[in-house]
C-alpha cells in the first residue's frame, strides 16, 4: 500500500507506472489501483518468493525513492 505524504510531487506518476508495467511484464503484478480520495493506492504482487522478496521490490517503486509516499508491504491472505 502506498499512502501520499503531504510534499506528494506529481511528476512521480510516470515513473511509479513505468515501474508496475515493468512487474506486470515480469509475471509480478496481478492488481493495482489507485484510492478514490487520492490519498494513495496498493498493488498486489504474485510469483514473489517471500515478504522480504516484496519489501525489496517496493523499496525499488519511484514513490519510495523520491520519498513521496510510504509504502507498506502487507502478507495478504486470500480465499
Amino acid at each position: 500500500m502506498a499512502m501520499r505524504r503531504p510534499a506528494f510531487n506529481e511528476a512521480v506518476i510516470a515513473p511509479h507506472l513505468v515501474f508496475l508495467d515493468e512487474l506486470r511484464a515480469a509475471g509480478q503484478l496481478e492488481m493495482t489501483g489507485g484510492f478514490s480520495d487520492k490519498s494513495g493506492g496498493a498493488y498486489v504482487l504474485v510469483n514473489v518468493a517471500s515478504l522480504e522478496d516484496a519489501r525489496a521490490i517496493a523499496a525499488r517503486d519511484p514513490l519510495a525513492l523520491t520519498g513521496t509516499s510510504d509504502l507498506t508491504v502487507y502478507e495478504w491472505n486470500t480465499r
